[in-house]
């Protein structure tokens, strides 16, 4: 067993959108080595692929500026997270015979429709790959790299990876509704599952060491929630980058009517709810903007004179699901602060309405509030979005999902007893954040009329609306 004080340490492989990113991490949670390497993709309207020939490459550099000056380190293992719903084709041996068609391509609209999901998710999207190219593997995208990485054929996909397919995570079995697919579809085991071992080829290409265990990932959003520390039942952590997405713990699944919140499995058996909001930092301007100063004007802006409901792209998918759902501003800023600060507020509105949502499914919402993702740098957003949702939050030192692979990879190879243990030893809380009740207060008007208004387009359902309104007078009548 490889844990802290013994030298060893843990390699955690993030295959993001725009880069992989791999992070050296030991067992006390200090970060040993860093690396990166870009990623490029093909956009084409509502096309998004991806060469999957890329992502090793990048593998192979990122590993090996993680490694650099570590000869001597005993690495006690790895795991490799990948974008949710991103899937390929490949033959019995792994290899890649089509591009791979990212989380957002969204061209299987009617295959969409024929199983009844949404067209992000990987199920239609392997639907159109078998009808387009013929018969091959369903794969998702971490499997490329473990495949890889163990020299092995046919690895088995990771029930995280597995859900966007249409994988049942509560029977952990493969449903009658994809049996379309046939023998196509990968064996499924849990994450943290031993997969194999890193075989002499990698080892050569990714300076990852010869015998390395390799151990089943989870998605990017299950693997920034292990980072974040989130998995004791009522911690939930709220990861803000272009979108919003909220993971949560339970002790049993979430139930959702309206098919916003899913459920993903943990290792252990226990469960990881959330949802995807389109709102996020996305929305805000980027060209000749200093993040920075424009945090500090719009201090001067609280609550800011308009008020903005802003989707880094159409549609919403959580805290409802509003498909025609656009971005909007009530009244004209006073000025390009008056705007950011907006932007900033509206952000942690809809933040505050998925946790309204996720009380009135009754899941339990009690526990620590952890914040991630890029936005996550901000100072100042950190603290607003804490006084608008008056509650405390937590932000880590490492904020990087490749810092979750690491956890889970320590988990899997029996270096603590529960998933938990190891990010309580390996997740570092850099600050923690208290609402100032005052600032709460300023900002209850406003998103009383952003509920108001996302009721009025009809997006927002009646049921949700009432409850947050409960929830306000509430809040109100204990202060």
């Amino acid at each position: 067993m490889v844990f802290e004080g013994d030298g060893g340490a843990w390699l955690g492989i993030d295959l993001g959108t725009q880069s992989v990113r791999a992070l050296l991490v030991t067992g006390d949670g200090r970060v040993l080595g860093a690396g990166a390497a870009p990623l490029t993709g093909h956009r084409d309207g509502t096309r998004h692929e991806q060469d999957p020939g890329e992502w090793w490459k990048a593998v192979c550099a990122a590993s090996r500026a993680a490694l650099t000056g570590q000869r001597s380190l005993r690495l006690g293992g790895l795991a490799v997270c990948g974008t949710s719903g991103t899937v390929l084709l490949t033959d019995p041996e792994g290899r890649p015979l089509t591009p791979a068609l990212m989380y957002d391509d969204g061209r299987a609209v009617a295959e969409a429709a024929r199983v009844g999901t949404q067209p992000s998710w990987a199920l239609p999207k392997a639907l159109w790959l078998v009808e387009t190219y013929g018969r091959g593997r369903v794969t998702h995208q971490p499997d490329v790299i473990t495949a890889r990485l163990t020299g092995g054929t046919a690895i088995p996909t990771d029930s995280s990876h597995a859900l966007k397919t249409g994988y049942d995570v509560e029977r952990e079995a493969w449903p009658s509704q994809v049996a379309c697919l046939g023998d196509v579809l990968p064996e499924v085991v849990r994450p943290g599952t031993r997969l194999g071992e890193v075989c002499r080829a990698a080892a050569e290409a990714t300076g990852i060491p010869v015998g390395t265990p390799v151990v089943a990932g989870m998605t990017d959003g299950c693997a920034a929630q292990i980072a974040s520390g989130a998995l004791r039942v009522g911690a939930w952590n709220s990861v803000l980058g272009t979108t919003l997405v909220l993971k949560g713990a339970s002790a049993k699944p979430v139930r959702d009517d309206a098919g916003v919140v899913y459920n993903h499995r943990a290792p252990d058996g226990s469960w990881l709810p959330g949802g995807a909001s389109s709102v996020g930092a996305g929305a805000l301007p980027s060209a000749g903007v200093d993040p920075a100063e424009m945090d500090l004007l719009a201090a001067e802006h609280e609550p800011s004179g308009v008020l903005t409901y802003p989707l880094s792209s159409p549609g919403e998918r959580f805290p409802f699901l509003a498909p025609d759902a656009t971005a909007f501003t009530l009244g004209t800023p006073a000025s390009e602060a008056d705007r950011w600060a907006a932007v900033l507020q509206g952000v942690a509105f809809t933040e505050r309405l998925c946790l309204d949502y996720l009380h009135q499914l009754g899941a339990p919402i009690d526990g620590p509030l952890t914040f991630t993702g890029g936005a996550a740098r901000s100072a100042y957003w950190n603290q607003l979005r804490a006084d608008v949702l008056g509650r405390p939050a937590r932000v880590p030192e490492q904020i990087e999902p490749a810092l979750g692979m690491a956890v889970l990879a320590a988990y899997g190879t029996g270096a603590a007893g529960s998933l938990v243990d190891a990010a309580d030893r390996m997740v570092r809380i850099r600050t923690v954040l208290q609402p100032r009740a005052s600032r709460t207060a300023r900002f209850v008007e406003p998103y009383a009329r952003l509920v108001d208004e996302l009721e009025n387009r009809g997006w927002l359902p009646t049921p949700l609306a009432t409850h947050t309104r409960t929830r306000l007078n509430e809040k109100a009548a204990d202060s």
